[in-house]
């Protein structure tokens, strides 16, 4: 209990990253430190187990911001790269590599990530 009240601290804190108090993340789950005023994470979002949100591509020397929306859930071993958003209730199948934006309430699978289920989120 104290690890994962410590681990919110200094992601929130010293970090600087924008994560709202009610969003899950996985303790294995690893979130970009490289640039971390650029992780954007909303309300209720689910992160699980080994999922990666990514701000940067160190290749290309990109830095971006990254979001995900509220409500969203990314599944085992996800993988967000650098300045896409992931939407309101948008679910992310575990394994997926997420290469574009996905729209509020959508599912994707998949490597590249691709649209399964059309967006039914009702704001």
């Amino acid at each position: 209990m104290f690890a994962r009240i410590w681990r919110r601290f200094v992601r929130t804190r010293i970090w600087g990253m924008d994560i709202h108090p009610s969003a899950v993340i996985a303790d294995s789950a690893l979130i970009d430190r490289t640039f971390p005023k650029g992780v954007h994470i909303a309300a209720r979002a689910v992160i699980g187990e080994q999922a990666v949100v990514l701000t940067h591509d160190i290749a290309t020397r990109v830095w971006q911001h990254t979001y995900i929306g509220e409500g969203a859930t990314l599944g085992a071993r996800a993988i967000v790269l650098p300045g896409l958003k992931v939407g309101k209730g948008a679910v992310v199948l575990p394994g997926s590599v997420v290469t574009e934006d996905v729209p509020d309430g959508a599912t994707v699978r998949g490597n590249p990530g691709k649209l399964i289920a059309p967006s039914s989120y009702a704001a």
